[in-house]
């Protein structure tokens, strides 16, 4: 993903359309799209600032409140699937995908291996 524009260069397109010049003008001047200008400018007006909004993070794990309910499913029943455990968190009203499943117990070191069937 591309970075943000410097808050220099927000500065001088906002300053320029505050001065009394169209957003396409400045667009050429500084080699930006107008719809850029337009909404560094709106941005300035509604807040007093142009600058970037904060990117990335870290996000939150989604199941981090049902760890206890988690660990203790699988101690119960070691041979449950991901696809069954997801079935059982909805039936508990949490809505995840398998893929935040799978993650879940990927960070506390439990994995999911094919078995033999049993004979």
């Amino acid at each position: 993903m591309a970075g943000a524009y410097s808050n220099d260069l927000r500065e001088r397109a906002v300053v320029a359309v505050a001065e009394g010049e169209s957003c396409r003008t400045v667009a050429k001047l500084y080699w930006i799209s107008p719809s850029t200008v337009v909404k560094w400018s709106q941005r300035y007006r509604q807040t007093g600032s142009a600058a970037a909004k904060p990117m990335g993070g870290v996000r939150r794990a989604v199941l981090a409140d049902h760890r206890g309910w988690l660990l203790e499913r699988i101690k119960q029943k070691p041979d449950l699937t991901l696809q069954a455990i997801r079935s059982e968190l909805a039936e508990r009203g949490v809505s995840v995908s398998l893929w935040a499943v799978w993650k879940f117990y990927a960070s506390e070191k439990i994995t999911f291996k094919k078995k033999p069937a049993a004979g």
